[in-house]
């Protein structure tokens, strides 16, 4: 068992270089950057229906709703919020700034806003993809997520259904395995 997990952490050891280091950080913004100007910058000109939806709603009463007019399963705007919150945002993120602020100084801040604006967008891109993709399952429940567009949407394209389902099944593979470590 211990060879397993030394091997283990080996693998990770070269998946974790590849991913955070030149080559994935430059993806990652890359693709934050040409999503921004294809979509027109719009995380600056949406920003205003993003405040009334989200932070807005804790201080608007919404008087036309009603308590009864609510449907089970179904999720607020805010609720939705704070679940990617909470599900983006975790020790590791706050330990990482305070090493970046630590190791890199002021300069350091400026480039997590940088990145963070950017990131805001492939988030949106993200959330977008998962929704419009997604579909309900047997007990009539709305399921969606990477695994679904890249087998829906990716695998849509002409050639490209095989490397959908993989991709689809290698996503939720390395997520299971995430969820441990």
């Amino acid at each position: 068992m211990k060879a397993f997990l030394d091997q283990l952490v080996k693998i990770n050891g070269v998946v974790y270089d590849f991913v955070w280091g030149k080559i994935g950080v430059i993806l990652l913004l890359g693709a934050g950057i040409v999503l921004t100007f294809s979509t027109k910058f719009f995380q600056l000109t949406h920003i205003k229906h993003w405040f009334e939806k989200t932070i807005g709603s804790l201080f608007v009463e919404d008087k036309s709703k009603n308590e009864s007019e609510d449907k089970k399963g179904t999720v607020s705007p805010f609720q939705a919020l704070c679940t990617a919150l909470g599900a983006t945002i975790g020790t590791g993120n706050v330990a990482g700034v305070s090493a970046a602020i630590v190791l890199g100084g002021p300069g350091a801040v400026f480039w997590m806003w940088v990145s963070a604006f950017f990131g805001m967008i492939t988030k949106f891109a993200e959330i977008t993809l998962g929704l419009y993709f997604r579909r309900k399952n047997k007990d009539g429940e709305w399921s969606g997520g990477a695994m679904y567009y890249l087998e829906d949407g990716f695998g849509s394209y002409k050639g490209c259904k095989k490397i959908g389902k993989v991709l689809a099944v290698l996503f939720a593979l390395f997520t299971a395995i995430a969820a441990f470590g």
